[in-house]
């Protein structure tokens, strides 16, 4: 965790109503940089292989 970063960006494409049962993320760092982390996830319903939301996310990291 870095104190003071802060969300630049975030968006979630809901592509399908997702089925009973619990949801599963699977997520990846796309970049790590000095002063920006862009990373995105994808989330599963009850075991389908359909993803039923993409998120990406963008955090500004504040100089040390």
């Amino acid at each position: 965790p870095i104190g003071l970063a802060v969300t630049t960006n975030l968006a979630f494409n809901f592509l399908r109503k997702p089925g009973p049962g619990d949801l599963v993320a699977d997520c990846r760092l796309l970049k790590l940089g000095k002063r920006l982390a862009v990373g995105e996830a994808s989330l599963f319903s009850g075991g389908s292989p359909e993803v039923v939301c993409h998120a990406t996310g963008t955090y500004s990291i504040p100089p040390r």
